[in-house]
């Protein structure tokens, strides 16, 4: 019994370190390094066929879960696990033989979880009005987390009208597809634009123009709060 007891005390302390470390300033290093390799190294392992479409999704559950420990508010601790469960559900229902097909409602759920896990990682960004290499780091992180958010939308946009980018690429309506929509994210954030992929209707176009202006006035504003900050 006094074992047990104490093996409950150790998870115990083990669990409330994890939960803590997400509202430190370094968790924002670790989820830095999630997010190169969700949007530089997953897409690659995507394409070429090197990795399980099971664990392509639990890299995002990953991210979703974290978020739940990014807050102390009770709402937004509600909201986070609310969302983070229903994703799991619809994951798991996906991936087993139930007769109904919930992959649209699984993107719009995924599309609200990237959205809520952006707004934690801004407040934690700007919390105490501090300023540090980790918050340097943590304005990067939510850049990438925008660039997922665009990539979910215009699949969004894909599975609803039937269409949102074209050009050189084959999409399947499938995770497979994320490579091509977290680059052409990606290429409309950075405002690159290379030519060889482009949108197709207007919902598409319009994202596309949002993502290149929030990619010129993010790094001017979030860098010049961060200046004001550690000058105030």
């Amino acid at each position: 019994m006094v074992e047990r007891l104490g093996k409950k005390r150790t998870y115990g302390r083990y669990f409330k370190h994890f939960t803590d470390y997400w509202l430190t300033d370094a968790s924002f290093g670790l989820l830095l390094l999630i997010l190169l390799f969700t949007v530089f190294v997953l897409p690659i392992m995507i394409e070429y066929g090197h990795i399980d479409m099971v664990f392509v999704n639990m890299v995002f559950l990953f991210l979703f879960f974290t978020g739940i420990w990014s807050t102390r508010e009770k709402f937004l601790v509600f909201l986070t696990t609310g969302l983070f469960v229903t994703q799991l559900i619809l994951r798991i229902l996906r991936f087993s033989n139930f007769p109904v097909e919930f992959y649209l409602t699984e993107r719009i759920v995924g599309i609200a979880n990237m959205m809520v896990f952006i707004f934690l990682n801004i407040r934690l960004l700007f919390r105490d009005r501090e300023i540090n290499v980790y918050r340097v780091i943590g304005a990067i992180n939510v850049y990438l987390c925008l660039a997922i958010l665009g990539a979910f939308v215009f699949e969004i946009i894909h599975l609803t009208v039937g269409h949102s980018i074209s050009g050189e690429l084959n999409l399947k309506g499938l995770d497979e597809d994320f490579s091509q929509y977290i680059y052409f994210s990606l290429v409309s954030l950075t405002t690159v634009g290379f030519g060889e992929l482009y949108p197709v209707n207007v919902m598409s176009r319009m994202l596309a123009v949002f993502l290149s202006t929030i990619g010129i006035l993010y790094p001017a504003v979030v860098i010049a709060r961060l200046v004001s900050e550690s000058k105030s």
